[in-house]
């Protein structure tokens, strides 16, 4: 039974509609997405831990939810804003409805609210902190902007550690096993290469990239000191996404990266692209709204050529500070309607990095090739060749 329910901004805007979920307050950063689809990769994606997402999509629930499609072992996101929930399912796939996985892993949403008019605020005013309830015994809305003006945001948090899993653990999944059964697993290559992946938020999907271009993955909590990752043994190292403040991760996670990166190749995707950036003396900054979305034009600076990718973060990578660090870094990547920084490299050591997702579960996978180019990366080092981060990072890699 529906019942209502408002969100309260900052600035003392508030939006009333109808709850569906669990029955909760709670409070977060708003942002905005963009994707049509995928809302499910979005709910379980680390990367929104803290945060409030809006959909600009309007309908959503309509394929409902199910066990294959999570990208981690539940939604980390602090609330889910929609314009029209369908709470009855029409997809084979579906295993729960909606509302019904986001009252059992406690999270609130609400609906029937101008969408519009709240991604319009967020575009022209910034980032808003905003509470969002859907308990009917608490509906004031004076009390929940005052809540959402006493909430932290997302600057100088260490989420990273928060979400982090808390023990290494072996991954070997390849591409969905399917629904149920329904679909057989695809056969995966033979490991040849051991690589080690800090989780700061890491994606299932990321994983399986990994495991299909023959990496043996071991994936290990954010706090990892070096020596604890070279103990594996690896060939290579990988760097996840995650949620929050790249500069407010732990100091340690700084240290334990620029030591692995003078000695083994290094890939980051979102946070770990800007863990990689801080670590060699950069800087990063915050963007007025983010880029949140599975429709973002990324450019191959060397090449010209553009890969509409999947992206999902607040701060970005600032060049300049890199060039005052000294160290000898390119940007390979920029994004299109801000020229934002998208992509590094490194010209004397093999390293490199990328803003956006290139696993892009569940799309667009145009810039998928960035596996294989890891892949290279790392098969080059390992056969005792001075290969660096530009060799591969950019252009055509065979």
């Amino acid at each position: 039974m529906s019942s209502p329910a408002l969100l309260a901004l900052a600035d003392g805007t508030v939006f009333r509609g109808i709850g569906f979920g669990a029955r909760t307050v709670d409070v977060g950063e708003v942002c905005f997405n963009t994707s049509m689809t995928g809302y499910q990769e979005i709910l379980t994606d680390p990367s929104y831990a803290g945060q409030l997402v809006t959909m600009t999509y309007t309908q959503i629930g309509n394929v409902g939810v199910n066990s294959a499609d999570e990208e981690s072992s539940r939604p980390f996101l602090s609330g889910f804003i929609v314009r029209e929930h369908l709470d009855v399912p029409s997809n084979w796939r579906a295993q729960e409805s909606l509302g019904a996985y986001l009252e059992r892993h406690g999270v609130p949403g609400l609906a029937e609210i101008d969408t519009r008019a709240l991604v319009r605020r967020i575009r022209d005013e910034g980032f808003q902190l905003g509470a969002i309830s859907t308990d009917p015994a608490q509906q004031d809305a004076a009390a929940l902007v005052e809540r959402a003006r006493r909430a932290p945001g997302l600057d100088g948090r260490d989420l990273a550690s928060e979400v982090s899993c808390s023990e290494p653990y072996s991954w070997s999944e390849g591409r969905w096993p399917g629904v149920a059964g329904q679909c057989p697993r695809p056969q995966v290559p033979t490991p040849q290469l051991r690589l080690v992946a800090y989780d700061f938020g890491i994606k299932r999907n990321i994983l399986r990239r990994l495991v299909e271009h023959g990496f043996e993955v071991t994936v290990v909590p954010a706090r990892t000191p070096a020596a604890e990752a070279l103990a594996f043994e690896p060939h290579g190292i990988f760097l996840s996404n995650g949620p929050g403040d790249p500069a407010g991760v732990a100091p340690s996670i700084f240290e334990a990266v620029r030591e692995l990166a003078e000695r083994l190749p290094v890939f980051g995707i979102c946070l770990g692209h800007q863990i990689l950036a801080l670590s060699l003396g950069g800087r990063t900054r915050k963007l007025k709204f983010g880029h949140h979305g599975g429709n973002q034009p990324g450019q191959d600076r060397k090449t010209g050529k553009v890969a509409i990718c999947a992206e999902n973060h607040g701060y970005a990578v600032d060049a300049e500070s890199l060039e005052a660090a000294g160290e000898p870094v390119d940007v390979t990547h920029v994004n299109l309607n801000d020229n934002t920084v998208e992509g590094l490299a490194h010209r004397l050591r093999p390293l490199f990095s990328v803003q956006y997702h290139p696993e892009a579960s569940p799309g667009p996978h145009d810039a998928a090739y960035f596996f294989r180019r890891f892949r290279t990366l790392v098969e080059r080092h390992h056969a005792g060749e001075a290969v660096t981060g530009v060799d591969v990072a950019a252009g055509e890699v065979a």
